[in-house]
């Protein structure tokens, strides 16, 4: 794959890898298949989230990408077990949250909050805004001055107090998410998990709600998991990338590193897929087809779950042995890659099908 250019504006900052503010390490979230009428019997289990480990250092941001289904959404909800694991662990400041009890884990909640995909559906219609972002202070019963409060988180996102009297429907879906941001750090969490946070808004108003989320980490030292499938939206913010493909992970490594030079198949088709905003090199650059659907998470293949997709597919190996996440050695060890041939596939020496290439005098 052509390089892409680098990136203009993204921020440089200074991350510690070793602290860690959040470690998820084997986690599961499997829902169970049920079938009959009088007398239900589980059959099988949709497996959303197979197995992930992942470390966020404190201040950084890490973007989770990939395809619709694949469990991200799930993963988000389940480190604040808004959806309840199955199995592994989470582990937050040092604390194992799935030790907890439904009180102690209401009382962490402080310290983790969620910005929803939908800025209209996770806005109560019937709350004004000063009650939307009142509502988590007294839940909490913290104690003070809550609509001076409002009038500082309305402040921070950019809004003028007079909304506080104003209902959901009366902004537009732009003005709509800042107030979801605003009730997510009203609490002042160290942790913000970003669901999709701009993909159901205009592409003008997507750039103001990134820069917001940029200026609120610097101001309030907050640390994000970004969820999202627009791969522009995650390499402008996020530190570190993380891959996601049917419940795991096949790939992380630094953004730019990622961007630059990919070592997963999947990865590479799904960056080969991004548009770069110049024409030479948009027009000279192969693209990786992938062929089929995303299998279902109920019967996931056996072996590397992306073999029955993968232009590198190989007969030995692929098919009945699944890859873990690990370093290699023309790499950082930071950069982490699932596949059981990753240092043939960058150095050349496995090529892809000739039928899932497409040339650039092709396209």
């Amino acid at each position: 794959m052509t390089e892409a250019p680098a990136e203009q504006g993204r921020r440089r900052r200074s991350i510690d890898p070793t602290d860690a503010l959040l470690t998820v390490d084997d986690l599961q979230v499997h829902f169970p298949i049920r079938r009959g009428i009088l007398v239900e019997r589980q059959v099988g289990a949709v497996k959303a989230v197979d197995g992930v480990d992942l470390t966020i250092p404190r201040g950084s941001t890490v973007g989770l990408v990939g395809e619709s289904g694949c469990g991200k959404s799930t993963f988000g909800r389940a480190l604040l077990r808004l959806v309840e694991p199955t199995g592994g662990s989470v582990h937050f400041d040092g604390t194992d949250l799935l030790a907890l009890d439904d009180e102690q884990m209401r009382r962490m909640r402080r310290q983790m909050q969620m910005v929803f995909q939908d800025p209209m559906a996770s806005l109560d219609p019937r709350q004004d805004v000063e009650s939307v972002l009142t509502e988590p202070l007294r839940a909490h019963r913290i104690e003070g001055d809550h609509r001076a409060r409002a009038r500082e988180l309305l402040d921070l996102v950019g809004l003028p107090a007079t909304a506080l009297s104003r209902y959901p429907h009366e902004f537009s879906g732009g003005q709509r998410q800042r107030i979801g941001i605003a009730r997510a750090i009203a609490l002042e969490p160290q942790l913000i998990v970003a669901d999709e946070p701009v993909s159901a808004l205009d592409v003008s108003i997507q750039a103001q709600v990134v820069n917001l989320l940029e200026e609120l980490q610097d101001r309030l030292g907050l640390t994000y998991l970004v969820i999202a499938h627009d791969l522009a939206v995650v390499r402008h913010i996020a530190d570190v990338v993380a891959v996601m493909y049917l419940g795991g992970l096949v790939e992380q490594a630094a953004s730019d590193e990622l961007y630059a030079a990919p070592l997963h198949p999947y990865t590479k088709a799904l960056m080969s897929a991004v548009p770069i905003p110049d024409p030479e090199v948009e027009d000279t650059r192969q693209r990786i087809l992938l062929a089929g659907d995303l299998p279902s998470p109920a019967a996931p293949p056996p072996g590397c779950r992306f073999h029955t997709r993968c232009p590198f597919r190989q007969e030995t190996r692929c098919d009945d042995e699944r890859p873990q996440l690990r370093s290699v050695a023309t790499r950082p060890p930071s950069h982490r890659v699932a596949c059981h041939w990753a240092e043939d596939i960058d150095a050349g020496r496995i090529q892809p099908r000739a039928s899932a290439v497409v040339e650039p005098d092709a396209s």
